[in-house]
């Protein structure tokens, strides 16, 4: 942190009781009061439900301001990344802090490549799973288990094996995420290429040729999905502290592996509130069923009873516009031209409501914009990835995030178990009473 930037004195009304708090100031964003003396100096804590106006954590990998619609990776405008970089040098940012050099980014993207690769133990596991099980229970499931695979680097207090957990994970899940979607299907499983993953947009052009390929045919990765897949991968590779790069850090507090930290991580990221979103875009376009359909789905978004829900529009976070979603519309236009899918009902519908939203006042003054995981559903529905895969690609592109904030944990010696406070509403002390007297 920058350090101390004054102070804050609470008093306990009542009492001559009072504690001083200091602020702390970081490169970005307001200043925070330090609380950690709190219960010892007042006796009290804080009532924050969701954490939403607590930091639980100095980190210098991301910065958002919701307010005026910025990301930053490593101090970067998120802009400025997906129109000139591409994921694998978004990746050695995220991991090390600093854009890298011709030298480094090759040595960084031959070190993702030799592990992409799994175990051939590991493809018994998915004999254990039903042919109809989400893809998202398999993918939870196999990365947890790679631990049982690769005892050499779950030290975490060895850098280096750190190093070589980091360069598996972000390896190795794409693969898994490829092989839970071929066994849905009942296809071969097909294992990466080293040839794709050189050259721009590599890591998004072997992780499509793994979903689309089958051993009859070859299949050649079109240059405006790779570009298109790939913006995906920068555009979710991070995103401060949502629910489940908390959890990530959360159960790396305790000194978890790193495989298990990134499986819960997985897991958080699968409820439907957070990860599933782009999903639940598709899902209301298919409710809506026809373009003719919109005028009473938008009367029903405007009448606070009918329990309509608009889904893709507005973000949580960002209360201007989400600054990934022009990033993102520009990828859609792209690939909808050169797929020429443009009058395909579903997609019809999608571009009809994106229309409605940046022309209807309802929308404008409320700040509901279509948002990222509107474009990205769409992008995956013309690229024709089943719904139940949506999840698994964020989680492949939130793979490295999770991997640097759980190395940026590891290594801050101020962090501790994490250990959340309660207010406590149960019954009061009260005797036993033996089964008899009841």
């Amino acid at each position: 942190m920058s350090g101390s930037n004054g102070s804050i004195t609470i008093t306990l009304d009542g009492t001559n009781r009072s504690t001083t708090l200091p602020l702390l100031s970081g490169t970005e964003g307001p200043d925070v009061a330090d609380i950690r003396k709190l219960y010892a100096n007042l006796g009290i804590f804080t009532f924050d439900p969701g954490y939403g106006e607590t930091a639980s954590c100095e980190s210098k990998i991301t910065y958002i301001d919701g307010d005026a619609g910025v990301l930053m990776y490593r101090g970067y405008p998120i802009e400025q990344l997906a129109e000139q970089s591409d994921f694998t040098e978004v990746c050695y940012l995220l991991m090390n802090g600093e854009l890298p050099t011709a030298a480094q980014l090759k040595e960084f993207s031959n070190g993702v490549t030799y592990h992409t690769m799994v175990h051939e133990q590991i493809r018994n596991f998915f004999n254990g799973f039903r042919r109809d099980a989400h893809p998202m229970a398999i993918l939870c499931g196999v990365v947890g288990a790679l631990a049982a695979f690769y005892h050499d680097n779950l030290d975490i207090n060895d850098p280096e094996q750190r190093r070589i957990a980091a360069f598996r994970l972000i390896a190795k899940v794409p693969t898994i995420a490829a092989m839970a979607y071929k066994y849905s299907l009942g296809q071969p499983f097909v294992y990466p290429k080293n040839a794709l993953s050189s050259g721009p947009q590599g890591y998004a052009r072997n992780f499509l040729h793994m979903l689309k390929s089958v051993p009859a045919e070859e299949y050649e990765v079109p240059d405006v999905l790779a570009k298109a897949m790939d913006r995906i991968l920068v555009l979710h590779a991070d995103h401060e502290q949502n629910a489940s790069t908390s959890t990530v850090r959360l159960a790396g507090s305790t000194g978890a592996n790193p495989f298990a930290c990134i499986a819960a991580g997985i897991a958080a990221l699968w409820g439907p509130a957070h990860g599933g979103a782009n999903e639940a875009v598709l899902k209301m376009l298919a409710e809506i069923g026809d373009v003719k359909n919109i005028p009473a789905f938008i009367e029903g978004v405007k009448d606070k009873n009918s329990g309509v829900k608009l889904m893709g529009f507005g973000h949580r976070v960002y209360k201007n516009f989400d600054p990934r979603a022009k990033i993102m519309k520009e990828s859609c236009d792209e690939v909808l031209a050169a797929l020429g899918v443009e009058h395909e009902p579903l997609l019809e519908i999608a571009r009809e409501l994106e229309r409605i939203a940046l022309s209807d006042d309802y929308f404008i003054s409320r700040k509901l914009y279509p948002n990222v995981d509107f474009y990205s559903g769409i992008i995956l529905k013309a690229m024709d990835i089943p719904t139940s895969m949506f999840t698994v690609i964020f989680a492949v592109a939130r793979t490295v995030g999770w991997v640097s904030q759980w190395k940026e944990l590891v290594e801050d010696p101020a962090q501790r178990i994490g250990r959340p406070r309660q207010i406590y509403t149960g019954a009061s002390k009260r005797d036993y009473k033996p089964l008899s007297a009841r």
